[in-house]
């Protein structure tokens, strides 16, 4: 959704195979993630069903992800024009990097990059990658929100690092909430956020404003989700952490933005 929010502001002609292109490979990038920690990690420390249901099913995983690997780089080579092509090859590297460094070079390192910041970052170029290098975008029209997209992503990550602090250290992981355990700075992430994008709608053209809107509407509700965690519990608080990242569908199915 944000990245299609984003095409549309950035006038980038994005079509649904971009779109299935970018789920596949988030899709592809998590789940490795969780299968290596589910490789790595005692089935006894284990404390969330997600990890849980990698490390049970380990090898009909691994078939279903080289499946979706194998589909995903065809419909690349296939649908993608070259300029596409070559920046979602670019942010392959940091994609990889990532999966290396958190999960086998760097795992327990008290000083490694926070995990949140790197999937926070990650994200935001993969929201922005084919918006910004279509043919005939309007490249500089993507910076600025997906900036504002990785802080939303950032307060996505940030709460949720929070709310699993006993989950990271039971599964021998860093993260914001471990490694620096300022509550306060973290929780107010999503207000922040709120507060950047909601004074941008102000200023914003039509489109830009739009995004905005979401995105302040987005930090709004990942707050209210943080003030509710402690009586929703974090199983809960973190589905609907996610789901208040979905506020571009209003624009994008009612048409607000041409």
């Amino acid at each position: 959704m944000w990245q299609a929010l984003i095409a549309r502001t950035a006038a980038s002609p994005i079509g649904a195979h971009e779109s299935v292109i970018l789920g596949s490979s988030i899709w592809l990038a998590y789940s490795a993630d969780r299968w290596f920690e589910g490789w790595r990690v005692k089935p006894g420390n284990i404390r969330t069903s997600r990890h849980l249901f990698y490390q049970r099913w380990r090898w009909p995983v691994a078939a279903a992800w080289a499946c979706v690997l194998v589909l995903d780089v065809a419909g690349s080579l296939l649908w993608l024009p070259t300029p596409e092509l070559r920046a979602g090859l670019v942010l392959l590297v940091p994609v990889s990097a990532y999966l290396l460094s958190h999960q086998l070079v760097h795992r327990e390192s008290p000083w490694r990059a926070p995990k949140e910041f790197c999937v926070a970052l990650l994200l935001a170029a993969g929201a922005a990658a084919f918006a910004a290098t279509a043919p005939g975008a309007h490249a500089g029209r993507v910076v600025a929100p997906s900036v504002l997209f990785a802080l939303l992503c950032l307060s996505n990550c940030a709460l949720i690092s929070l709310w699993e602090r006993d989950v990271d250290q039971s599964h021998g992981q860093t993260s914001l909430a471990t490694q620096f355990g300022r509550s306060a700075a973290l929780r107010a992430l999503p207000w922040v956020a709120a507060g950047i994008l909601a004074s941008s709608v102000f200023w914003a053209g039509r489109r830009a404003g739009a995004e905005a809107a979401c995105g302040a509407a987005s930090g709004v509700l990942l707050g209210i989700v943080d003030l509710a965690e402690p009586r929703i519990g974090r199983r809960l608080a973190r589905v609907l952490a996610d789901a208040a990242l979905l506020t571009p569908a209003l624009p994008l199915l009612s048409g607000l933005i041409a």
